[in-house]
């Protein structure tokens, strides 16, 4: 399975913030948010990531990750010119998916929770089409809704409901099988000139190959794309990690864990960012696993 992160878009909600920078390299507490949905990929043993970014935000993601080969990741990047609809990365990332599966996070969503990683893995392990992820919110009018049977089989997928059917929220985190690029190339776009995920989504629910994995207790799903919605996730962060002593979304420690570098490795990643929390943190963990 390959992985591709969509971090494009202007960031306009988060003016003026993003005048001049991409949203994904703002801070989530003690790190940039791209870390967080890279995070992601990486539980779901995903090794294989395409960002997808602006011309200007590009250079600058690759300043920040490279190619991924320390973290023993292969890293590559693809530009989005203009906003084109969350579908649109099936189109840039076609020669990268290469006919298999793909994993597709939103550059501003972060997730959190015990026995995620075993999730994600059972997830691509039993894909069978497309399987989304769900996340129970007190104000389903504002999201893509996922409506399930009294047998927990998704029926019915509305965008923006003015009379939710449930509660269950369509997060940013999409497994597909290897028919999502010939779906994404046969899409309208809307209204807006987009090419929606939503419909993506419909034509896998039409097929009845489409199911959706309720994110329950437990877990912690965050869209930090407003002001004040990047402020509670750093908060969010900032207590967890204060509280448990652990860093969530620690790219290095989330490497060595999953079997990607040593410990070795992980020792000289923290020891090159000695002089923060971070990386004396990232040197403790290569440490306690030597």
């Amino acid at each position: 399975m390959k992985g591709i992160i969509l971090a494009g878009g202007s960031g306009t909600r988060l003016y003026p913030l993003t005048a001049a920078t991409s949203k994904q390299l703002l801070p989530v507490y003690d790190k940039p948010l791209v870390y967080y949905p890279l995070s992601v990929l990486m539980l779901a043993d995903i090794r294989e990531v395409l960002i997808i970014s602006t011309p200007a935000s590009v250079p600058v993601m690759r300043e920040l990750l490279g190619d991924g080969a320390h973290l023993g990741l292969d890293i590559s990047y693809a530009v989005q010119t203009e906003p084109r609809g969350i579908a649109d990365a099936f189109l840039l990332g076609a020669d990268h998916i290469g006919g298999g599966d793909s994993a597709l996070i939103l550059g501003d969503n972060i997730f959190h929770g015990t026995g995620f990683p075993g999730l994600l893995r059972d997830s691509r392990k039993n894909l069978d089409g497309c399987t989304l992820f769900g996340y129970p919110v007190s104000d389903p009018q504002r999201y893509g809704i996922g409506e399930l049977d009294a047998r927990g089989e998704l029926v019915s997928i509305e965008e923006k409901p003015a009379r939710p059917r449930s509660d269950n929220a369509i997060t940013g985190l999409y497994f597909y099988d290897s028919d999502v690029v010939e779906i994404a190339r046969g899409l309208r776009p809307s209204a807006r000139g987009e090419l929606e995920i939503t419909d993506v989504n419909r034509a896998y629910l039409a097929a009845g190959r489409a199911r959706l994995v309720r994110l329950g207790r437990g877990f912690t799903w965050l869209d930090a794309g407003t002001h004040q919605s990047l402020l509670e996730a750093g908060q969010y962060v900032q207590v967890l990690e204060n509280r448990q002593g652990v860093r969530v979304a620690c790219l290095e420690e989330i490497a060595l864990r999953m079997g990607f570098i040593t410990a070795d490795e992980c020792y000289a990643l923290g020891e090159r960012m000695a002089n923060s929390q971070y990386g004396q943190y990232v040197m403790a963990v290569a440490r306690s696993a030597a």
